[in-house]
């Protein structure tokens, strides 16, 4: 009786997918990679739109693109 129930225990435990450390590298770098192409195709996009005017710039763009709106010479 016992031993049936332990076989149908351990079939039903979930089995571990161990993987070398050399894998997980891989993985890590396409992952790092995919997140990079994803913001650079976001950051692209979002100069293009700024471009277009489409998009209103935050402070930190208005002052890249028009650096002229902060000079405080003039007072």
């Amino acid at each position: 009786m016992g031993g049936a129930e332990e076989e149908k225990q351990a079939n039903e435990m979930p089995r571990s997918n161990s993987i070398t450390q050399a894998q997980f590298l891989l993985w890590k770098r396409q992952k790092e990679a995919d997140s990079s192409a994803r913001k650079a195709e976001a950051a692209r996009k979002r100069e293009e739109d700024i471009a277009a005017g489409t998009v209103q710039m935050n402070g930190r763009e208005l002052f890249l693109h028009e650096p002229w709106v902060f000079d405080n010479t003039q007072y």
